[in-house]
């Protein structure tokens, strides 16, 4: 991507980006990189600061150098090693593919904490001159905003997926209730225990600290959340005892259905992220996706020559659509996996996974 100055010749382009999560602020440092003028809209009244921790894929990462901020990147995150999938009494089903990636891509998949990440989106688009952020902006109808591109960022109940797309795709419900958290020690056992139904991850994210997310049927209260995993392995109820129900974050787990017919519209509007393909966490890959969208638009617009931007336009949607749409069917497919009512085959089936 050719970085371009503010008072360079991209000035004359404008931008409004739609939302200011990681999707959001990447696709703004990418087009302040290429020159553009762009304005950032979000509909919470401050900067978001909820969430505990993301995982980024090798691919991601090289998306974050490709936008500058890959260092600031690594000098907050910690590796992801050494992480089992196992059964609610303890036993080893099978190892997380990690040190497979590690191995193919030359580098190990990183954990970070969502707000450290945010904070280094912030801080390089005020390095590149900055952009508007109008925060408390409830957005009503996307065709009045005057700019030359519109990104949609705005997450699963995205306003401009809407406006341009209508409502036949829209967000499903899956029936599941997930509850995330960070725990104030290290377990130094991690990765996934897959019960009948539900299932509890553990992850590294900063020293002193354990990031964990659950996934429930029915439990509506902390207290059902404990008792739902009561007797499972150690650590994972001292890690529900040890973490403040006033921290934990409980949300209905949602996905885009059905896949949108393409990520732009009218010429100058694209979608990035969860407003694009909001997906499972299952495969830990919604941030993932969400960067690596920013970068392929910002670099397809950023190459553009004066007027092509319906042909840039066209060229994300080429290199991003299915394959954004095939991570969120996988992912989807892996929660049915992970939560089906025959566990007996399902734990005999991964525990042929290699180790």
């Amino acid at each position: 991507m050719r970085e371009e100055t503010a008072d360079g010749p991209g000035t004359a382009s404008k931008a409004v980006v739609v939302g200011a999560g990681v999707g959001g602020l990447a696709t703004a440092i990418g087009l302040r990189r290429a020159g553009w003028t762009v304005t950032v809209l979000e509909r919470r009244p401050a900067s978001d600061r909820y969430g505990t921790a993301f995982g980024i894929h090798p691919t991601a990462q090289t998306a974050l150098d490709r936008l500058g901020i890959g260092d600031a990147l690594r000098a907050r995150a910690v590796p992801y090693r050494d992480a089992r999938i196992r059964r609610p009494d303890g036993r080893i089903l099978a190892a997380l593919p990690l040190e497979r990636i590690e191995r193919k891509a030359g580098r190990p998949e990183l954990l970070i904490s969502r707000p450290h990440l945010i904070d280094a989106l912030l801080a390089e688009l005020d390095r590149l001159g900055g952009a508007p952020i109008a925060y408390g902006r409830h957005l009503t109808d996307p065709a009045t905003l005057g700019a030359d591109l519109v990104v949609g960022a705005d997450g699963i109940n995205s306003a401009v997926r809407t406006a341009y797309f209508g409502t036949r795709s829209r967000p499903r419900a899956i029936g599941t209730v997930a509850w995330i958290g960070a725990a104030g020690f290290e377990t130094g056992l991690y990765g996934e225990t897959w019960g009948e139904g539900r299932f509890f991850g553990m992850t590294p994210v900063e020293p002193g600290r354990t990031n964990w997310y659950a996934t429930v049927p029915a439990a509506t209260t902390a207290p059902d959340v404990r008792e739902a995993f009561a007797g499972w392995h150690d650590p994972i109820p001292r890690v529900l005892a040890g973490t403040d129900p006033e921290t934990w974050i409980r949300y209905e787990m949602r996905h885009l259905h059905p896949a949108l017919p393409a990520f732009v519209a009218d010429g100058r509007i694209a979608l990035v992220g969860d407003a694009a393909h909001a997906m499972t966490p299952n495969l830990g890959q919604g941030a993932c996706t969400a960067l690596l969208d920013a970068e392929a638009l910002t670099r397809a617009v950023a190459a553009a020559p004066p007027g092509g931007l319906t042909g840039a336009l066209r060229a994300y949607d080429a290199e991003r659509r299915r394959s954004a749409q095939r991570v969120a069917f996988c992912s989807r497919t892996l929660h049915r996996f992970m939560t089906g009512r025959r566990p007996a085959l399902r734990d005999a089936l991964v525990g042929m996974l290699p180790g």
